[in-house]
């Protein structure tokens, strides 16, 4: 009888000890062979092509095959390993402690993270990307170290630590910008134009498209009201009339071209 209080006594402690000591290591990490020199505790990796127990460091090239974080074996609650004798384990769950950069922005609690163009670091996703995970703490000056790299423009100088980023591959999909312009047209302007579009530009479009409009709808209602009035005065008169609809109506494919040359400037050039 006295077992069956102690009992009961210790089961509500037992369910709180327990999940205490799940939550604390919940990593869970698979075992990859690479070749890669650069693969070092806390780097992002990616799959290599057409393989799937080879990694690399993840970098801008590679970003759409990130798998997850190298980390110490000793760490995780969960590993799967193969045959294999010699590999590193790659945590593809939990918080792991990971390297990022402040290339694309300062990093704060929250930001997605994904593959920078320095090897094996990652930075803030600004842009439709795929993620390893999500930053669990804002990367500050003191905790990282200044690092040079190269990339199509020249050699700049960054900021390298690292933050704990709860790993959660997924896809990351930018917000468009509120702006007092439509998604319709913002979409429509930045097609013509080939890249991304600022608002100024399109409202300066949008103008001279409503007073093309209003110009060209005034020289065809004219056109057809002088055509009815002087077909009623004259029937006599129609080859005259016929003359004067081909002008006006090369007039206003003039108007409409030169508005159409006009936008296609200003969304380009501004």
């Amino acid at each position: 009888m006295a077992n069956r209080y102690v009992l009961l006594i210790l089961l509500p402690l037992l369910g709180l000890v327990i999940p205490a000591a799940v939550d604390a290591a919940t990593t869970i990490s698979q075992g990859f062979s690479t070749s890669d020199s650069k693969v070092r505790l806390g780097s992002v990796v990616s799959l290599v092509d057409n393989s799937s127990d080879q990694v690399v460091t993840a970098s801008s090239k590679n970003v759409n095959a990130i798998l997850g974080v190298v980390i110490d074996s000793s760490t995780t609650l969960l590993s799967l390993s193969s045959s294999q004798s010699s590999q590193i384990q790659v945590a593809t769950g939990g918080v792991v402690d990971t390297l990022v950069t402040n290339i694309n922005g300062p990093i704060a609690q929250g930001d997605e993270i994904t593959a920078s163009p320095i090897d094996g670091v990652g930075m803030k996703a600004t842009d439709n990307a795929r993620v390893v995970g999500v930053a669990q703490q804002a990367l500050n000056n003191n905790d990282g170290t200044q690092q040079s790299y190269t990339d199509s423009t020249g050699k700049h100088t960054t900021l390298v630590g690292e933050v704990p980023v709860l790993v959660n591959v997924s896809y990351f999909y930018k917000q468009p910008d509120k702006t007092l312009i439509p998604s319709t047209i913002q979409n429509l302007a930045n097609a013509l134009a080939g890249k991304n579009v600022q608002p100024l530009p399109i409202l300066v479009s949008v103008g001279i498209f409503i007073i093309t409009l209003i110009v060209v709808v005034s020289i065809i209602y004219s056109m057809i009201r002088s055509s009815i009035i002087s077909v009623g005065r004259n029937p006599m008169s129609q080859s005259a009339i016929y003359r004067d609809i081909i002008q006006l109506s090369v007039l206003v494919l003039g108007i409409i071209a030169v508005a159409i040359v006009a936008i296609y400037m200003i969304l380009t050039r501004l």
